[in-house]
């Protein structure tokens, strides 16, 4: 019983390369980054790389993954549908981008309108993968204000210090540039201990009683309704001790935010190339926090079907 690592590692790593990929897509067209062949073809590979190997661990996840097409005929209801149609949609102006600025040297043109087209496209999906969490009533720690935004602030969080490591690796760093990936984990940090508060102080109304229209007494559930476990039981209603979580959320803020900001303030002060070697370690450091976040967001929310089960 534990949150899938396939889900986890899904959307920290998809959620890293679209904000690389929309922060590429914008900076590239502007001519913030310039159209260096080594650096287009790095910064391209890392997004779309990322973003490919967590769209792929998400199909791993699937029951039967050869129906998955099956998912994107939902649209119309369906946040995960309308959160594959976005993503594969997303890759056709990120190609032409990829082709325009890496093979043909470009960032003007159609290939900033590419890569503007890119960047909208890498929000949307992140906006739809929020609310497929978002959407989730059953779930008080999903269903609330935090979620979606938090989605779009940690992506543009991750994103913006993996395009710091890439122009710091090539000797291209900007003050400005760094100076926004501290106050974006500064944000991401604050966001993050604003929904744990508010989750800690949730109350849900619903009770087995209520649940059951039952009254006068305390409503027990004497068995289960099956004979083995389910998919809600083994993801939706994980119990992690409380020392556990202090101790997770501890390294969560230790790994994805506090040290990512002590090390990209050191940049401010050091040369090339200790500060590219920073900035890299800082990526590292804060995506693996992302990772024990991101199991965290999972393994904390409680469905409310684990009140038949007396939970």
């Amino acid at each position: 019983m534990h949150p899938a690592f396939s889900v986890v590692f899904f959307t920290t790593a998809t959620g890293a390369g679209y904000g690389l990929l929309a922060l590429l897509g914008v900076l590239a067209g502007l001519g913030f980054v310039p159209p260096n062949f080594w650096l287009s073809l790095v910064g391209m590979g890392l997004a779309l790389g990322l973003i490919s190997a967590g769209l792929l661990s998400s199909a791993g996840h699937l029951g039967r993954p050869e129906r998955a097409w099956r998912a994107f005929s939902q649209w119309r209801s369906s946040w995960l549908s309308r959160e594959g149609i976005a993503s594969v949609a997303t890759f056709v102006p990120a190609g032409l981008f990829a082709i325009g600025w890496v093979v043909l040297g470009r960032t003007n043109g159609w290939v900033a309108v590419a890569g503007l087209l890119a960047a909208v496209g890498a929000v949307v999906t992140v906006c739809t993968t929020g609310m497929i969490y978002a959407s989730l009533k059953p779930i008080a720690q999903w269903h609330s204000r935090f979620t979606l935004p938090g989605y779009l602030i940690y992506s543009a969080m991750s994103g913006s210090v993996l395009l710091n490591a890439l122009l710091q690796g090539f000797a291209l760093g900007s003050t400005i540039l760094l100076a926004a990936c501290v106050l974006l984990t500064l944000l991401g940090w604050g966001w993050k201990l604003a929904t744990w508060r508010y989750n800690d102080r949730l109350e849900i109304p619903t009770n087995a009683n209520t649940a059951t229209g039952l009254a006068g007494g305390t409503v027990r559930s004497l068995e289960w309704p099956h004979t083995e476990e389910n998919y809600l039981l083994k993801e939706m209603g994980f119990r992690v001790a409380r020392k556990h979580k202090a101790r997770l959320r501890q390294i969560t803020q230790v790994l994805a935010f506090a040290s990512p900001v002590l090390l990209l303030v050191a940049v401010f002060a050091l040369p090339w190339p200790y500060a590219a070697v920073l900035s890299t370690l800082a990526a590292i450091v804060q995506f693996a926090g992302m990772l024990v976040e991101r199991w965290l967001f999972f393994a904390e929310a409680k469905h409310t079907v684990t009140l038949y089960y007396g939970r």
